[in-house]
Formats: C-alpha cells, structure tokens, sequence
C-alpha cells in the first residue's frame, strides 16, 4: 500500500480511515489493531478502557508510532475474521422458514402496537401515574422484548420505534408529576431516572434500556445514560448518596436519582396520588377503589437498609463496563456482589432480606435476617378478597451473582446461588406420601410448602455453568430436553407457539377500546405482540432475561457484516441443536435462492467466550477470537461444530468491525 507508506505518523488517523475505504467490505472486516495495547496485558485491554478515545478515535501517540512500523513491516496484521464458506445447498427447513416468517411477524405486529399506543412524540397514549400498581416502569415495559427482537434480526423499523418510545418515556415522565406523593412532585424521572422507587420496580423500568446496548451501543446518548446510570450507585453524583461503601450496602429499599429514602414509607409513596377508579380502570392487582389501593400497600413500610433485590443495580455497572471498558465500573460490582457474597455465607448459605444501616443482618427489622419489605418472612393481606398472598422478591439477588459471574468467570458467584437453593431445598418436609419445598421463612420458621423444589433462575445458573448437576435443579424444561436429544419436533412447536401469540396479541389490540384517558401505562402490556422466545432459545442458545432490567445469557450472537448492524442477516435461519461445557452444534441457513449472505458468528452475548474454532464437515477453521464469518451461498446450509474456552473474556458490548 504506497499509499499509507507515505502518510507520517502525526496523520495516522487519518491513514487508518483510509485504509479502512480501500478495504472491499468484505464479512466481518476490522481493523484488530482498534482494540489492541501495546503497553498493557490483554486484561489491560479491558480493565482500563485506555487504549484508545471511543468519542474520537484517536489513539495514544506511542501507539501511532507502533502501528506505522505495523504497517511498514506486517501490512497483513490488519486481517478479516476467520472464514467458513458453505456451498452445500439445503431445502430450507421447516424450522428455518419459520424463524425467518417469526421475525417478519413480530415487525408487522409491533408496528400496529406502536401506532395505536404511542403517539408522534414517543408518548404512551395513557392516564400518567406513580407507583407499585401503575407507574412509570409499566409504561415502557409496553416496548419489553423489542432491542432483542432487533438484535436477533428484527427490522431496522423496530429499533426506530423502541428508541423513539425510550425517548419520549424520558421526557414523558419527567414532565408528569404527583400533587401528595413527595416523591415526585418536581416529576417522577430526575435526570432521566426514577427519582426513588424499589428496585423491583426501577429493574421493570429498565427492562428496554438495559438491553439496548445489544443493538445501538455507539449511541452516544446511551453512552451517557449508561454511565450516569451507574454513578447514581457509585456515589458520582452528590445528589444521589445511594450507596455506603464503608458498610458496602445501598441504604434503602427505595433509592434512585433522588438517593436514598431513610424513613418508613407509606401506602401513598406506594399506591401514588388519589384516582378514580370505578368505571374508568381495571386495576392490575383487582382493586375497586382508590382506598384498596392504598391498603394494598399498608404495610410496605420497612424498607430502610438494603436489600437482594438493590443487587440489580450491578447490570448498570456491567453496562458501563463492557461499553466503557473502564475499571471502576467492575471494581464497584464487585466490591457490592462480594459483600452479598459474605452476608449469605454468614446466614447459613441464605441472603438476608434486611442489612441495617450498621452493615448488620436485620438490625433495621427488628434483627430478624428474613425482615423488611419483600422479605422472606413478607406475607400481607389482599383487602379485596382477605386472602394471605406471599411477596418475596429474594430472588432478584441473582442477578448479582450474574453479573458477578460474567465480569470475573468466577464460579464462586454461581455457588452462592446454587448453596441457595440447595439449603432451602432442605427444608422439604413430607406430607400426603410427597415432598413439599418452602419458599418462605417467618418467626415460626419455613412455610408457603409447594410441591415443586425451589428453582428460582436455575436455568439461567446451568446456562452459565454447564453442569450436570445444575441441569437437575431446573427440573423439567422442553428446551433442554430437546438439547438432549428426546423432542426433534421441539422448534417447529416453539415457533408456532411464538406466532400465535402475535396473533393473539394483535386480535386482543384491535378489540382493545380503551381510550387515553380511560387506559393506564400498563393496559396495553397484556398486547405487547413482541415473541422472541424461541428465536432466543433456539437461534442463540439462550434463556429469556425476563422484566427486570436483566443482562443476557446466550452462548452465541450473530451480526449481518453487509448492512453492519447486529443480528441475522435477511433469509438466514440459525438452530442451536446441542450445547455442552465446551461445545455447541450450530445448523447455518440461508433461505434466499438466489443472493449469498454473510453472517458473523459470535461467542456469547457480550462476546465473553472464546471460539477456539470451528468444524464443518471434516474441515477446521481455527479461530482463536470472539468472531468468525461464514459465507452462505444462495439456497445452501450446513451443520458447524463450534469449541468453546467459556468465559474466557471480559463482557463487551463492542461491535465486530468497530
């Protein structure tokens, strides 16, 4: 290239750009040099995010220098990822055609909600409100499913319309504003946040958000976000003093841009401000009045010191972790997770459900360990019907453990989940010739007995651990059964189902006649046509993170190299049909008869596992990276075998060719 030969190492820059024009696009072409410092260990890589400017791309003058002798001496070291073609033409499958007519659906559906819901300005169509019954988190929980939808191989369509709903939620809820709820008075979002709410609540809120750096994360206003997001819980802003880190605890129940809420709350911060009921709504939890609404909540009150479900806010560091690469954001996970880590080691294998402000094991409930709102000991009265409902909300502890996990590799996390269930799991008792299981515990010891073992986000745990034992503690699973071998029919079924419920959904949409004033945030929520089950499932390798602004776990993710965006390229199908510890048997289509596609290959979600390589037929591509590219001729397929070093990397939200 004597064009670059040429260029002096002051304008690098601008060299490199035009290296990168005169490249032919061809799949998954990077520059691998991007990523790469020269000063520092591959940890380095990650750890301190210095490698280079993600606003200007500049790089560090001593890398120049090197990249020029780069250049002078390796010009090959600026190389396409691996590549895999295949050329043996295949009948689409059922399954295949299905997963591709499957993301068309979900497009269409999800347009026809998006209009009738949302109006010109990303505004839910809605009575705005506060609170545990109806509140801001319901309202963009209407767009929950649509960023994997996208990142799967949905329209560009879609993604346009989930960030335009972000947006408006944004600005929508920092406008409306409660009369008596002090809470929110000056607007339910401060600083585009919830100002202070639970976190079941704020990780619903979250769902759409949490996940959107899977499909846009160059975004620079999510770049942003995400780290403000964070710094709320690592004491950056002087507003929000969530967290202790003296004790290592954040300080309440409720917490948020505002901080922390230090006094009991009361069934109006719960229920929000008086509304109309009768005639006008149907409530969520089956209220009649505006008084049982209220009653609803009587007794959350105890909700000072911390909580397993504050171990949710790790996804925010884990986000600004693999977008950012900046240390301090996995340090501060860490540091929380690792003293959950202590707390339920020192309850016999448990996690409390109360830390006082003294950093101690239920000193702020009455130094009962199982104390506090949605506490393990936390069962109230529904007004409406006087019937005893059980509220635990323990198990979002997992997620904290989760991200943990996907920062360090550590199995260390998974035990302390695993021990979990396995000592409550112990507490079974015998009765009427069966075993029954316990999920709660109160003065008088275990109670709510069920005749299923306690499995909460089991299948989750054998996704990131691949063992044997951990697939027992999930129990019965069609998908994993199908991985083993005994339900062929299995994703033709998963499909079909995941159509019908578009056409469910839709059919409920458009017999809906509820007007704006008539309908609350979470109404139309019941007619979310996003159905993106089986393509997780079965395309990734999956498991479904569920509505709490959880992070994902999959083994593999794709990307379409020709139109540079996350997902499946148009007409190709993928079929994860095996997984083990360190394996996955992946069946490649393209469904197209007449124009090739070119996929990139990815190992894990976040790019956190290795690909050692990859076999079609009796050929081996050797890969040794996060990526590989496979090259699909018009109307052919083929079946790879891909070898895995797992959690062999740090998360990244990166892109191949960035």
């Amino acid at each position: 290239m004597p064009f670059l030969l040429s260029v002096p190492v002051c304008n690098l820059q601008f060299a490199m750009t035009n290296l990168q024009s005169l490249v032919p696009p061809i799949a998954g072409f990077k520059m691998r040099i991007a990523n790469w410092n020269p000063l520092g260990s591959a940890a380095d890589r990650f750890g301190n995010g210095k490698s280079r400017n993600r606003k200007s791309g500049r790089f560090p003058f001593q890398l120049q220098v090197l990249v020029s002798l780069l250049i002078l001496v390796a010009p090959n070291a600026f190389g396409a990822e691996p590549m895999i073609n295949l050329e043996t033409p295949m009948a689409p499958p059922a399954w295949a055609l299905l997963q591709r007519e499957l993301l068309r659906a979900n497009a269409a559906a999800c347009e026809e909600f998006f209009q009738k819901y949302f109006d010109e300005r990303g505004f839910l169509l809605c009575v705005e409100r506060w609170g545990g019954d109806d509140g801001p988190d319901d309202a963009i929980e209407n767009c929950n499913d649509w960023p994997l939808l996208y990142a799967l191989g949905g329209s560009e369509r879609v993604r346009q319309m989930y960030e335009k709903a972000w947006e408006g939620h944004l600005r929508q809820y920092t406008l409306a504003k409660t009369v008596e709820v002090p809470l929110a008075r000056d607007g339910m979002y401060y600083k585009e946040f919830p100002t202070q709410f639970d976190w079941m609540h704020n990780g619903e809120g979250l769902t759409v958000f949490n996940l959107m750096g899977l499909a846009s994360p160059t975004d620079p206003a999510f770049e942003r976000r995400v780290r403000r997001y964070a710094g709320f819980y690592m004491n950056e802003d002087p507003q929000a003093s969530n967290y202790d880190p003296e004790h290592k605890i954040i300080r309440s129940l409720f917490n948020g841009s505002r901080g922390p809420l230090l006094r009991k709350a009361t069934g109006l911060d719960w229920a929000g401000d008086p509304i109309e009921v009768e005639h006008r709504f149907r409530l969520g939890h089956g209220e009649r009045t505006y008084q049982e609404m209220v009653d609803h909540f009587k007794d959350y009150n105890d909700i000072i010191g911390d909580h397993p479900q504050n171990l949710r806010t790790t996804v925010l560091a884990l986000n600004a972790y693999a977008l950012t690469h900046e240390k301090k954001y996995k340090d501060w996970a860490l540091e929380y997770a690792d003293a959950w880590v202590q707390r339920a080691k020192a309850n016999n294998d448990i996690m409390p459900s109360n830390i006082g402000l003294d950093g101690k094991i239920g000193s702020a409930a009455g130094g009962k360990w199982y104390g506090g709102v949605y506490g393990w000991g936390f069962s109230v009265v529904v007004p409406q019907t006087g019937r005893l409902d059980h509220r635990p909300r323990t198990q979002s502890g997992w997620a904290g453990m989760r991200s943990a996990f996907l920062l360090t590799g550590d199995e260390r996390y998974l035990a302390v989940w695993r021990n979990q269930v396995d000592a409550i799991n112990s507490n079974r008792r015998m009765s009427n010739g069966r075993w029954e299981y316990p999920r709660m515990y109160g003065d008088n010891g275990w109670y709510d007995f069920r005749p299923q073992p306690y499995a909460e986000n089991a299948l989750e745990m054998y996704a990131l651990s691949m063992r044997e034992d951990d697939a027992k503690r999930v129990g019965n699973d069609a998908w994993l059964d199908y991985l083993n071998g005994k339900t062929p029919d299995y994703p033709e079924r998963a499909l079909q189902q995941d159509l019908a419920r578009i056409r469910g959904r839709i059919a409920g949409l458009r017999k809906d006649s509820t007007t704006p004033d008539t309908r609350l945030a979470d109404d139309p929520m019941k007619f979310n046509p996003a159905s993106i089950h089986s393509l997780l499932s079965l395309a990734m390798g999956g498991v479904h993170p569920g509505v709490g602004g959880n992070s994902l776990v999959a083994r593999l993710r794709y990307f379409d190299s020709d139109r540079r965006r996350p997902g499946l390229p148009d007409d190709v199908a993928a079929l994860v049909e095996r997984i083990s510890a360190d394996e996955a048997a992946l069946t490649l289509v393209n469904v197209s008869q007449i124009e090739p596609r070119t996929v990139i290959v990815q190992g894990g979600a976040y790019g956190e596992h290795e690909i050692v390589s990859a076999h079609s037929g009796s050929a081996q591509t050797s890969v040794g990276g996060q990526h590989f590219a496979v090259q699909l001729a018009p109307g052919s397929g083929g079946k790879l075998t891909i070898r895995f070093k797992r959690h062999a990397n740090q998360p990244t939200l990166d892109l191949p060719w960035n």
